[in-house]
Parts: structure tokens; sequence; C-alpha cells
């Protein structure tokens, strides 16, 4: 895949894991970011094609960063990677322009499946 992907979560741990399975699935190109701010300034100024973001991060949360990014005018997927899976969340997330939703912890397969889903070049 030639997608750039932009992982964002504020523990590093967290990033290894996701970049990891990423990596197991075709995607090689990726940049991180600690939180929703750093992440904004790396979407601006890189080209990126996919964003995986946790939800609660300090300086800027994934939902706020979502909407930064909508605002923008970008139709790029985004995915949120979270512990927040109540509903409310879930259409909170989707109101704000959230392409999917994968709930920690996750599966390999399940990213996977997502992925296939909305990056088919």
């Amino acid at each position: 895949m030639s997608k750039k992907v932009l992982v964002v979560d504020d523990s590093g741990t967290m990033r290894k894991i996701v970049i990891r399975a990423l990596n197991a699935s075709g995607f090689a190109d990726t940049v991180e970011a600690a939180d929703g701010a750093e992440a904004l300034s790396v979407f601006q100024g890189s080209e990126i094609g996919l964003v995986l973001t946790d939800w609660n991060m300090p300086n800027k949360s994934g939902l706020d960063l979502t909407r930064d990014i909508r605002a923008l005018g970008s139709k790029v997927p985004i995915f949120m990677i979270t512990t927040e899976a109540e509903k409310g969340r879930v259409v909170e997330a989707i109101q704000a322009g959230i392409t999917d939703y994968l709930t920690k912890p996750f599966t390999q397969e399940a990213l996977q499946a997502k992925l296939e889903k909305y990056t088919q070049a």
C-alpha cells in the first residue's frame, strides 16, 4: 500500500502495536504523533492517506482532531481506536466525521478488515 498512515496515541507502546499491525497488513509508510495537536500539525505538513487515532489524549483529543481534519475539507479515512465503546460515544464520533471505529484491545484481523474496507487502491 502506498498510503502514508498517521498513527495518533499518547501511549508510545500503543503506537508501536498499531504500527506493527499496519506493517503486517502491508502498510509500511507510517508517521506517529503523541496527541491530537501534534497530529494536526503532521497532517497539515504531509500527504496523509489514513489516520488511526486514540480518543483520550492530552492537548487535543482524537474527537477534536477529527473535527479539525474535517474542517480542513479532508475526506481522508479516520479510524478511532479506543476503549470508548459506549453507544453514545460511538455516535458522537461518527457525527464528528470518524470513518470507522475499533475498540481496544483489537486483533490484527479486525484492523486488517477495516483497512481493506476503506483503503482499496
